[in-house]
Order: C-alpha cells, then sequence, then structure tokens
C-alpha cells in the first residue's frame, strides 16, 4: 500500500513539474514574440484602413446568449448598440433561455432602441436543449452576417472592439479572432484581484505565446468573432460537451481554420465579487 501511495505522489510530481515547465516554454515564447507581433498588427490594420470604407465592410451578427441575467441584461444591450458599426450592417440576437423575469427586461429594452436602425432580434426557446450551444445553433439559422461575434451578459465591449478586429479577416484562412479579457471589479477585493491575475497569465501570456507560436489555442467562449463559414465547415456548436467553445475551436482549427488572438484589444466583464459567486 505504501508503494502505491508514492508511485502516485511521484506521478502527481512529475505531472506538476512538466505542467511548469509548460509554463516557462510559453512565457518564453511570448517573450520572443510580442514586439513583431506588436509591428504585425499595426500593419494589418493600416492596410485595412487603407482600402476598405464602410460601404466595404461586412455584415455582422452580434449573438448575446443570456440566461437569468436581470442584473446586467441593460448594461449589455447598452454596450452592444454602442459598437461602432454601421447600423445597417449590424443585426444584434439576444439569445434568451431566462426562466426569470429577464425576458420582459430585454423586451423593454429592445423597445427603447426601436429607432436605432439596428437590426434587433429576442429569440426565446421553447427548451434549453444544448444549453449555450443550442442557442447559439438557433440564432445562427437566422443570422445574416458572414462574421459571428459573440459577447456573454458580464461583459461590455469598447466602442471600437469590431473595428479592431475585422482587419484580421482580410487572411481568407483566418475563422476566429480572439480578444483578450479585461476586468471592470479588478479591485473590488482580494477574490477579485486573485482572479484578475490568473485571467491575466491566461489571456496576456498562455493564449499569446500559442497564437503567436502556430499552436493551436481555444475560443473562450465570449468575446471573439467568428467566420460563420468557419463555424459551419467545423460541424457548428454541438451541446454535447461542457466545453462547447473549446470544442468547436479546436474542431475548426483541424479543419485548417486559423485563430488569431489579439492581446492589444480588451473586453471587459465583471470578476465574481464573492466565495457564492465564484462558486457558482
Amino acid at each position: 500500500m505504501t508503494s502505491l501511495v508514492l508511485i502516485i505522489y511521484w506521478l502527481a510530481v512529475a505531472g506538476l513539474f512538466v505542467y511548469g515547465i509548460h509554463c516557462y516554454v510559453l512565457a518564453a515564447l511570448f517573450l520572443r514574440h510580442q514586439t513583431h507581433q506588436q509591428e504585425r498588427r499595426a500593419a494589418i490594420r493600416a492596410a485595412h484602413a487603407a482600402v476598405c470604407t464602410d460601404d466595404g465592410l461586412p455584415v455582422i451578427t452580434l449573438q448575446l446568449p443570456v440566461f437569468n441575467e436581470r442584473f446586467v441584461v441593460d448594461r449589455l444591450i447598452d454596450a452592444a448598440l454602442a459598437l461602432d458599426w454601421p447600423a445597417h450592417k449590424l443585426q444584434i440576437q439576444v439569445l434568451d433561455d431566462s426562466t426569470d423575469n429577464t425576458p420582459a427586461l430585454v423586451a423593454a429594452a429592445l423597445a427603447r432602441h426601436g429607432d436605432a436602425g439596428v437590426e434587433l432580434q429576442h429569440l426565446r426557446r421553447t427548451d434549453r436543449s444544448g444549453f449555450k450551444a443550442g442557442a447559439l445553433a438557433a440564432g445562427l439559422e437566422l443570422a445574416r452576417g458572414e462574421l459571428v461575434a459573440i459577447l456573454d451578459a458580464d461583459f461590455v465591449p469598447h466602442p471600437d472592439f469590431l473595428r479592431r478586429c475585422v482587419p484580421f479577416f482580410a487572411d481568407p484562412e483566418v475563422g476566429l479572432v480572439q480578444a483578450r479579457w479585461g476586468h471592470l471589479d479588478r479591485d473590488h477585493s482580494w477574490l477579485t484581484r486573485l482572479q484578475g491575475l490568473a485571467i491575466d497569465g491566461h489571456f496576456s501570456v498562455e493564449q499569446a505565446g500559442r497564437c503567436w507560436s502556430g499552436l493551436a489555442l481555444n475560443f473562450n467562449g465570449t468575446a471573439g468573432i467568428w467566420r460563420r463559414a468557419a463555424i459551419d465547415d467545423a460541424g457548428g456548436w454541438q451541446g454535447d460537451t461542457l466545453t462547447e467553445d473549446l470544442d468547436l475551436s479546436y474542431r475548426a482549427q483541424l479543419a485548417d481554420w486559423k485563430v488569431e488572438f489579439l492581446i492589444d484589444v480588451e473586453v471587459p466583464a465583471e470578476i465574481p465579487g464573492d466565495i457564492e459567486a465564484f462558486k457558482s
């Protein structure tokens, strides 16, 4: 019995050692490529601005999946409508599977913004099959955008979010552009500061190191823009896993679509402010 415990212990130690080395490798890759990638991003945006007018911009469908988000749904819709994009080329879908009073709040918010010139859809399903993946798939059936942006309910994008991401789709092989998560309430407590530190490590070092080195990386479920053709080519959203975002992004990369990670495009969100919210 003692030998078995020692074997398990040393296997665990070996696994942690390998994971630790992996983190150092990603940090080294990040440092190696950051200057070149900064120049590359600036060049891509400059080239796009030189040739693309508002008339040449693509239609974007912005999907906002919500479930019982009565405290933040108004802010989410306001932020979506504040995005700097031609109104006739923006379609906003509120994918609302809520079971509380969120649908009434969504309906009231959309009614207030009815004269914004943007196509607004409030989509309700009769059942929640597939959960978030199912809601996103249902929205795609009515989507008219060649690009599909996704924002979870607690995210508040800056107005230039779309403008700064879209130029990277000039490469026809790019299927996904992932932005970096930021924080609205980092300094709320020690818990939010610790979560912010962990999230920053993932987005500022790990995701950047993978992307810039040509390694596979995952979609983080929000604050990203998909090419509709990449979603379809990869088999679409599937609700048979808890990590539908990672699942789709890996299937897309296996189908030879590229993923761009933009460390300089921050989309802030709320971090759970107490232990109960964090556990939930």
